[in-house]
């Protein structure tokens, strides 16, 4: 099965080794399980906003048809500031652009949550207000998981194991700041029997 991964510097996974990386990590961990699915081609960029995605996906059109889909994306929008309704409608149509890459399957396209970037080394450092970070992300989510709701995509919350020793040393690459492979060891185990459960009806084929 040909899996699509979509996003920014999380999905490409900056600071890690390719095998590292949560998409990677995941198609692994669902070969394992017995479903036949190919390391994923991998659209995404450190920095990254929604709207920028969205123009490099342009960029490579045509993609055609993939069985799986995942996507992504969003924090360097908070980052930057950037109002959560103007998120929501960039979001939006990303997730209808996956579905459309799907097939036209809501079904096997998987939204992660945006992780807490404002629980790390680097966010302290900058004298960042945690809290307002924190609320920001999670209005953000909010949005995104209404919007797989309404779409009937799957939406997995890995907030809350950024958050969880999200500051610690082995959980962070070099520059205290992006995930470290341990990390989204976590996230992809979330994702896991979600995914599973998406793609089961596959198991054994394409």
């Amino acid at each position: 099965m040909a899996y699509l991964a979509l996003g920014d510097s999380y999905t490409i996974g900056e600071g890690v080794d390719e095998a590292g990386r949560w998409p990677v990590q995941l198609a692994s961990a669902l070969r394992a399980s017995g479903l036949a699915i190919d390391d994923p081609r991998i659209i995404a960029t450190t920095g990254w906003t929604t709207d920028e995605l969205s123009v490099a996906m342009d960029a490579q059109e045509p993609l055609g048809e993939w069985a799986f889909v995942s996507l992504l994306i969003g924090v360097n929008n908070q980052y930057r500031g950037r109002a959560v309704d103007d998120y929501l409608g960039e979001f939006t149509r990303l997730l209808q652009r996956a579905i459309a890459l799907a097939g036209d399957r809501a079904g096997r396209v998987l939204v992660l949550s945006i992780p807490d970037w404002g629980v790390t080394p680097f966010a302290f450092a900058s004298g960042r207000d945690a809290q307002a970070i924190a609320d920001d992300l999670d209005a953000y989510n909010a949005a995104a998981r209404d919007a797989c709701e309404a779409h009937g995509v799957a939406f997995v919350d890995i907030t809350a194991i950024s958050r969880d020793h999200g500051n610690a040393t082995v959980m962070l690459a070099d520059d205290g700041l992006h995930p470290s492979a341990a990390q989204y060891a976590r996230w992809a185990d979330a994702a896991l029997p979600v995914a599973i459960g998406l793609l089961g009806d596959k198991k054994g084929s394409e």
